[in-house]
This record gives structure tokens, C-alpha cells and sequence, in this order.
């Protein structure tokens, strides 16, 4: 295997104000020689040796302090901070997202690195980030998943009692499968964050009648409202259309619907508007329920956050980050007002699409 031979340093200096010198003493010898027969005056060979040795010398001392100079210059504003940003990278490469590195406050100092520097800090940052929210992540999908399972582990245990009644076994049961369909919910949403904010869900775009989505969506929490005997409201603009992607919205209204009906008690009221400002589309949703306190609606949009930390509510605290996601996807906007116990309502904007005829599924 051919292997190149690595030369030190001082080497290329030293050839480098070699050759300066040469090219210094060459010109000053020209020089001397036009001088000489422009004035008349003739230089002997040892007068132009002598001039020639002093001139070589001059310039190989004067080249000898340059080098210094700029091997101490080097070593102050070049290497330090070389030296500084590869360590900084070996502890990044070791799992320490903690390091940081100090602009170089050195007179003179180039302006390059420091731009390396706050680079480097700011990507420092955001991995340390990165790794905070997937050491979250991680936490919290375990939390999840261990508590519907260990609730079906012990009712599953009840079962096989052979002293149950017929009335228990059926409230056992019933229970068990209560917490499976909530941990197969919790791992269908996890995995829908999952494509989303992996961009692995690319829109649809076509254009529809936004009035009728909203509609269809409340629609499927009927048995819901009727339950909880929950007066529902409505004010939808008609023929309002919108072009973006049709499956990602309903996303998006259901999860608002969900949690409007689950956060509202018995005989409170739900409020679905729909309207226009100017080329934007609201859709509101109200509702009559505890509410949220100025804190929590802070991290509403989090993954895994839930106001309700008793978990008196049935939820797995991604729904929200499932809508916000979609939101930046179609680039559109929400927003939550809420006071503690006098209800939130929760506001999407949209762009709304220019007037033409709806497309219909083919």
C-alpha cells in the first residue's frame, strides 16, 4: 500500500523565505547593476559578493522574524480555536450535548471562526434539544403503554376466578377491552406523529366543501353528544371551499370534536362555527367544559401532555400534537382561549381557496 510522506511544518517555511530571499537578492543586484551604469560608477566582484551576502542575510533574519511572528499568531488565532472546536465535536461524538464552545475574544481574530462557533453552538443546541424530547418520548410511551397493560394483566388475572358471576365477568371483560382499544388508539396515533413529523405523509391537495367535512365529522360523535346529553350548535357558512388535503383536516376536526365532548359535561353545550375573513378560513370549536389553566395551555400542543393529570379523562396526550403537526403541514394556524372552569375554544385558520367547482371523488 503506497503511503505519502507527511513533511513538518518549518520545512515549507523555510523553502518559502529561501526562495524570498534568493528573489529579494536577485532584484537588489539588478538594482545595483542598472544604479552602477546609470551613474557612471563601476562595482568590483567583491563589492557585489559582499552587497549580495549582506542583502541574503538581511532577508533570511527579517524572513526568520516573520516566521516566528506568524507561527505565534498561528498558534493564538488558528489552533486554539481549532483545537477548541474538535474537542467540542469529540464530546458531541461521545453523547455530551452538553458542550459548548467560547467565542474567541483574541485582538484580530478571525471573523470565520466565530461564525463556526455560533454554528456550532446553535447545532449543539438544538441536538441537546433533540435528545431531551426523545429521552421524553421514550418516558412517556412507556408510561402509556405500561398502564393500559398492567390494567388488562390484572382483569385478565380476575377472570379466571372461578367464583365470578356472570354480571362481573362481563364488567371484566368489558374493562379489558376498554384498555385494549385505548392502547391499539395510543399506538395508531403514535404512529401517525411518527409519519408526520417524518414527512412521510405527503398532502393531497384537492378542493372541497369545507362546510360539509365539518358536518360529517360531528356526525360520527352523535352517540356521544346524545349520551352526555350535550346540546350541540352550529354556524357554518355554505359553499366555503378549501384546497388542501382532505384526509389531514378531518384529522384535525375530529381530535377538536373529540376533546370538546370528552372535556364538556353532561348537559353543557358544544359550538362549531364556520367563517370567512377575508382570504382565510376560522373554524371555531366551544365548549362549556373545565377548561384550562393559562399554564397548561402553554404545553397544551406537547406530546404526551395532559392538563388532566389525574387522568380522570380517557386520552393518551397526542391528539393535539397530531393537529398541531398538521397544521404546519397544510401551513395553517390554531389557537386556544380558555379560562379555568368556563370552557376553551380552539380557532383554525386556513387559506381559503379561490371560487371554482368542488372536485369530486372519481
Amino acid at each position: 500500500m503506497k503511503t505519502t510522506k507527511n513533511h513538518p511544518a518549518w520545512s515549507y517555511f523555510l523553502a518559502f523565505f529561501l526562495l524570498a530571499a534568493f528573489v529579494i537578492t536577485s532584484s537588489m543586484l539588478l538594482f545595483l547593476n542598472y544604479f552602477a551604469r546609470s551613474a557612471g560608477v563601476e562595482y568590483t566582484r567583491s563589492n557585489l559578493f559582499a552587497a549580495a551576502l549582506v542583502t541574503f542575510g538581511n532577508t533570511v533574519f527579517l524572513s526568520l522574524i516573520c516566521t516566528a511572528v506568524d507561527i505565534l499568531r498561528r498558534k493564538v488565532m488558528v489552533d486554539r480555536p481549532v483545537r477548541a472546536i474538535v474537542e467540542a465535536a469529540r464530546r458531541i461524538t461521545g453523547g455530551d450535548f452538553s458542550a459548548r464552545i467560547s467565542p474567541k475574544a483574541a485582538v484580530g481574530a478571525s471573523q470565520g471562526f466565530d461564525e463556526i462557533i455560533d454554528c456550532f453552538n446553535t447545532m449543539a443546541a438544538e441536538l441537546s434539544g433533540v435528545e431531551t424530547l426523545r429521552t421524553d418520548f421514550i418516558a412517556s410511551v412507556s408510561h402509556e403503554l405500561k398502564t393500559p397493560m398492567a390494567v388488562m394483566q390484572n382483569y385478565g388475572t380476575l377472570l379466571q376466578s372461578p367464583e365470578l358471576t356472570e354480571e362481573q365477568r362481563v364488567e371484566y371483560a368489558k374493562a379489558v377491552t376498554e384498555q385494549s382499544r385505548r392502547l391499539a388508539g395510543l399506538v395508531t396515533n403514535i404512529l401517525k406523529l411518527n409519519r408526520l413529523e417524518n414527512q412521510q405523509i405527503y398532502p393531497q391537495i384537492r378542493r372541497y366543501d369545507l362546510g360539509e367535512q365539518l358536518a360529517q365529522c360531528l356526525l360520527q360523535f352523535e352517540d356521544t353528544w346524545e349520551e352526555k346529553g350535550i346540546d350541540i350548535d352550529t354556524h357554518l357558512e355554505e359553499d366555503v371551499l378549501v384546497e388542501s388535503d382532505e384526509e389531514l383536516l378531518a384529522l384535525v376536526w375530529s381530535n377538536l370534536f373529540s376533546n370538546a365532548l370528552k372535556f364538556t359535561d353532561a348537559g353543557g353545550k358544544v359550538f362549531v362555527s364556520l367563517k370567512t375573513q377575508g382570504d382565510r378560513i376560522l373554524v371555531s370549536v366551544t365548549d362549556t367544559g373545565c377548561g384550562i389553566t393559562p399554564q397548561v395551555s402553554r404545553h397544551i400542543f406537547e406530546k404526551f401532555y395532559q392538563g388532566d393529570t389525574s387522568h380522570a379523562t380517557q386520552g393518551n396526550g397526542l391528539g393535539l400534537s397530531l393537529v398541531r403537526r398538521v397544521m404546519d403541514i397544510v401551513g395553517g394556524e390554531i389557537f386556544v382561549e380558555s379560562q379555568a372552569g368556563e370552557g376553551s375554544t380552539f380557532t383554525v385558520k386556513i387559506k381559503r381557496a379561490a371560487n371554482g367547482e368542488v372536485q369530486k371523488d372519481s
